[in-house]
């Protein structure tokens, strides 16, 4: 137990989510007779979920800043179906139809963030009049028709590395990709011991670092050996490659940078923020630009899987990336969350549908468990902050989602430990 305790920080609870992910990894597994962990699962649960997850990094920030959006779906569905007419009709080349789709997904996010942040309308309301608005439009642009995609677009949501260099048996770019990464992680988390230590911060013994770092890597390894061992042709997915990018850029967006900081401060004290000189208006209006061009990202992503635009694309998908954030420790009220908690939200959710699928159980009682998942975690981690102990999932997001600076603090001022309030944490730095 101390072993443990050294291990994971003093307190193996604080890495409860990543816990429940393994376990219900390990259950499935078992359950499915070994059906879970094959390459071609694991290849199909990453295409399947990675519009959700992208939609999830998009909404972190949203909820961060203290507002929800409801209308990425039908963003994603409107943006997906004027690219997908766009290629056809007007031959313009796929990646032209990108570039179309990220502005008009950007020039949306402007339409609600400026109602939002500068007239004044909660994001809830306006959102909601987007989701009935941009589903209509969909519906209207399209004529309720499929609408196909070429297979160069089609590369986008259902592509794969290439296979390059020398008969291995494997997929060569993807073994490198993965050596790459546990490579990166290493050196990150000995970086950040080597700072700590030279500005004199208690660091954990060197047996405790090796074992942490030997646990992730041989992780990070494993999951490359099922990516590169796939069918042929199959290899690590395009659309994992955007989402790993954007969880890179965007969780040095959020814990690294002052916009980052601003948006953290807007949503645990609004007024304290403005105080301390934070231009509230503008970070809401960006947040929620930001997040209609995710949505946009997503849906040509969505499409480019199915090789066309339909009128019931986007249902729902707002419900999902909510469910990713509040499950990877973001508080209702605004100023808590990570990136990287939202993706291990999402992978919780993601892993949980795909395993009930395995198993052949039905889609009522799928969304049936799925509701008392999301309902069990946030009322777990409410009822530890209620008995004046340390929230689980904030504490998984504090050190997962690199909220600890090198000295044992937090690298974010403005984003405290969870046993203290973030609003009264941000009046005192007003």
């Amino acid at each position: 137990m101390n072993a443990l305790k050294k291990l994971f920080g003093g307190n193996s609870r604080q890495f409860g989510m990543i816990f429940a992910l393994v376990a219900l990894i390990i259950f499935f597994q078992i359950a499915t007779d070994g059906r879970t962990l094959t390459p071609g699962n694991v290849i199909n649960l990453f295409n399947g979920n990675s519009y959700i997850l992208i939609l999830a990094i998009g909404m972190v920030l949203v909820i961060i800043a203290g507002h929800i959006d409801l209308s990425v779906g039908s963003v994603a569905a409107f943006v997906g179906v004027t690219v997908a007419l766009a290629i056809r009709d007007w031959g313009i080349p796929w990646y032209a139809g990108v570039l179309l789709g990220l502005l008009l997904g950007a020039l949306i996010g402007a339409w609600q963030g400026w109602w939002t942040a500068y007239v004044g309308i909660p994001a809830f309301i306006v959102t909601l009049a987007g989701m009935l608005l941009f589903r209509g439009f969909n519906q209207f642009v399209g004529k309720s028709n499929t609408i196909p995609v070429p297979n160069d677009f089609q590369y986008l949501g259902a592509g794969y590395l290439p296979e390059v260099g020398p008969d291995t048996g494997y997929n060569n770019l993807t073994l490198l990709l993965g050596i790459a990464a546990a490579a990166f992680v290493v050196w990150g988390e000995l970086r950040s011991r080597a700072r700590a230590k030279a500005l004199g911060a208690e660091v954990p013994e060197m047996w405790v670092t090796a074992l942490k770092l030997v646990l992730i890597a041989a992780a990070i390894l494993y999951a490359t050996y099922l990516f590169a061992t796939g069918r042929p042709g199959t290899s690590f997915p395009i659309p994992g490659l955007i989402l790993a990018v954007l969880v890179l850029i965007y969780g040095f967006i959020s814990s690294r940078t002052i916009l980052g900081r601003h948006v953290y401060a807007v949503g645990g004290n609004r007024h304290a923020a403005e105080l301390s000189g934070v231009q509230s208006k503008k970070v809401n209006f960006l947040v929620m630009m930001n997040m209609s061009i995710l949505a946009g990202l997503a849906g040509m992503i969505f499409v480019g899987r199915s090789t066309a635009s339909g009128p019931f694309d986007g249902v729902g998908w707002e419900l999902d990336a909510i469910a990713a954030v509040f499950i990877g420790g973001a508080a209702v009220t605004g100023g808590v969350g990570t990136v990287v908690g939202s993706i291990i939200g999402g992978l919780v959710m993601a892993v949980l549908n795909n395993g009930l699928q395995l198993l052949g159980v039905g889609a009522d009682l799928t969304q049936i468990i799925k509701g008392l998942v999301l309902l069990i975690a946030v009322a777990f981690d409410v009822y530890n902050k209620s008995q004046g102990k340390k929230s689980i999932i904030g504490l998984l997001m504090r050190n997962a989602g690199g909220g600890r600076g090198p000295g044992g603090g937090p690298s974010n001022p403005l984003q405290p430990d969870e046993t203290t309030s973030t609003k009264e944490a941000i009046a005192r730095e007003a």
